[in-house]
């Protein structure tokens, strides 16, 4: 194996497959990156078992030569010194070749590192996929519905699959949710299907942070293959797989409310800062609890009250108050996440009483949804 590759090209798709190599795995060549030099481009592969990146460097690209072939081959490198090396490079151009007994020469201008590797047919195989099942969605909408969801999964493992996000896909709808059993987060979009089947799948968090990080901000289409216990996302020359989790995904929908006793509108920046300031004297160990209050006059009350540290409360003017007066107290930090996942610039919250769940919407989209269990404060 032997080639010359552009280096910032190099280091952009080590990068990528680094975000799956772990230094905590069971199976030792997985602490590695796999290389693959053929006549069409070079593949690196990351992998902790649970997730999958590929990443192609093809010869040339619109015109431009990125990497030059010239003896095909493969190895496999340690990750951590890998990235590394190439990172510092003192020149733009690299190049690697693979001698006896996998030792890897890599140099760049006056620099040469010789890097022991390890035989690539010993790597694990990536998962093999059949596409007939396959769906599209935009990139940039596909990290709308990770941002606008992700954050409420479970970081607790006492029950795994709450560490996931439920993906539902029927009737042309694409349906994400997560909840940890505090809070529920949910997005839903229609997007292109090729057939009309119907899935319903959970995707470790985890999956969809990485994935999210290294899908560039564009509106090309990213292809969704989902098997029984795996899940592809086809992008431009990367390839991303995840493992499913196991099991059944509660049934959420009984948890949201479809009546209220007491609804606000309320501009979104306004409701934010104000929380975020009464959770100044929010004690951390109670998660930050403020308490929220109905006045007269469409003005509501936030405020909060920590008798070892002091007390605050600041009167905000809605847009509407509508229905029963009401006295609830919330967790700051989860109300301010479903706010930031909020877009617009006016929320409504719907309020079923003191001790039921409520729901954060924005006025203008109903496609988007944000649940919230109160906190009992006595």
């Amino acid at each position: 194996m032997k080639f010359i590759i552009q280096r910032d090209r190099l280091v952009h798709s080590v990068q990528e497959v680094m975000k799956a190599v772990s230094s905590r795995t069971t199976i030792p060549i997985l602490t590695g990156i796999k290389m693959v030099a053929t006549e069409d481009g070079l593949t690196l592969t990351g992998s902790d078992s649970d997730i999958s990146i590929e990443s192609f460097l093809p010869t040339e690209e619109d015109g431009t030569e990125i990497v030059e072939i010239q003896q095909s081959g493969s190895v496999v490198l340690q990750a951590r010194f890998f990235s590394e090396i190439v990172k510092k490079l003192p020149r733009d151009i690299v190049e690697i070749e693979l001698a006896t007994n996998h030792l890897v020469i890599i140099r760049s201008g006056k620099a040469e590192f010789n890097l022991n590797g390890l035989d690539a047919e010993e790597y694990p195989h990536l998962p093999q996929i059949s596409e007939e099942n396959m769906f599209k969605v935009p990139t940039d909408l596909l990290k709308t519905m990770v941002r606008q969801t992700v954050f409420a999964v479970s970081t607790s493992e006492t029950r795994p699959i709450l560490t996931g996000v439920n993906w539902r896909l029927e009737n042309g709808e694409l349906i994400c949710i997560a909840t940890d059993s505090h809070r529920l987060a949910l997005r839903k979009a229609k997007i292109d299907t090729e057939n009309q089947e119907t899935y319903s799948v959970v995707i470790p968090g985890k999956s969809l942070n990485e994935l999210s990080k290294i899908l560039d901000d564009t509106n090309d289409l990213v292809d969704i293959v989902i098997t029984e216990n795996q899940v592809l996302f086809k992008a431009k020359n990367l390839l991303f797989f995840s493992r499913l989790l196991d099991g059944n995904y509660p049934d959420t929908s009984r948890l949201i409310p479809t009546e209220s006793k007491t609804d606000i509108i309320v501009n979104t920046k306004e409701f934010l800062q104000a929380i975020d300031r009464a959770s100044l004297l929010a004690k951390e160990a109670r998660n930050n609890v403020v308490k929220f209050s109905t006045l007269t006059d469409g003005m509501i009350e936030i405020s909060s009250n920590s008798p070892e540290i002091g007390k605050v409360s600041e009167e905000i003017q809605t847009e509407e108050v509508r229905g029963e007066e009401l006295k609830i107290s919330f967790s700051a930090k989860y109300v301010m996440d479903a706010l930031k996942a909020l877009e617009g610039t006016e929320i409504q919250v719907n309020f079923t009483g003191a001790m039921r769940p409520f729901i954060i919407r924005n006025t203008s989209d109903d496609t988007i949804l944000q649940l919230i269990l109160p906190v009992r404060t006595y």
